[in-house]
This record gives C-alpha cells, structure tokens and sequence, in this order.
C-alpha cells in the first residue's frame, strides 16, 4: 500500500542496446551497501522495467525526491555505482542519476477513487 504523503517519481533513460543483457545481470544482484543507501536515503518502492529496445522505466516513491537524490549523491557507494553504470546509457548529459527524465504523474487509481468516494459522501450529507 502506498502512503499518501509520498511522491510517486517515474522516469526513464536509454540503455544501449548491445549492453542491455549486461545491464540485467548488474541488477539481478546490486550491491548491498548500495541498496542500503538508497533505503536509508528514502528511496522506497523502487523498481526498474527494462524492454527489449532500451528503454529503461525507474518507478520510486519517496517524500522529497530532490532531498533523497541528494542524500545519494553524497555516498561514496552511489559515486561508484553510477561511475561503472554510466557505460551502459545512451543520451547521457552528466551521471545516470542526474540524466533521468522524471515523467509527469498523469493518472493514479487510489488518488481518484478517493476524491469520488469523498465527493459522493459529500453529496449524501448534504
């Protein structure tokens, strides 16, 4: 379940193709120091989609996604990371987490059947 107070944050990035399989197997096992970062900077629910062609989906939910970004920046594991990552995208303008095209939120269910069911106990008290 998610909590109300945090940001859904979706973005995406561009692996290379001839890397993809690569890119799959250095996530089939990340390093722990590097996921206890990311929990321990308040990085929660995140996942990674990859397809076939590329394109990489990052999904994660946090309270301040600027403040747990920079919470990482500053672990010399995240340096690391995103120093031997960095071969694997395409279209890159610095480090892979600074390249991300966050997406806007357009849709979500949870939040649209609270404002009906909010707006139809709102119309039977009146």
């Amino acid at each position: 379940m998610t909590d109300n107070t945090s940001t859904r944050i979706c973005f995406i990035l561009r692996v290379k193709p001839e890397m993809l399989e690569e890119y799959r197997e250095r996530h089939a096992a990340v390093w722990p120091e590097m996921l206890e970062a990311l929990a321990a900077t308040g990085w929660r629910n995140y996942s990674l989609f990859l397809d076939d062609d590329g394109l990489l989906v990052g999904y994660l939910e946090t309270d301040d996604f600027a403040t747990a970004q920079a919470a990482m920046a500053e672990t010399a594991v995240n340096a690391r990371w995103q120093a031997e990552m960095s071969a694997y995208f395409t279209q890159l303008e610095g480090r892979p987490d600074e390249s991300m095209r966050v997406l806007p939120l357009v849709f979500n269910l949870e939040q649209q059947l609270a404002a009906a069911t909010f707006a139809e106990e709102r119309k039977t008290e009146q």
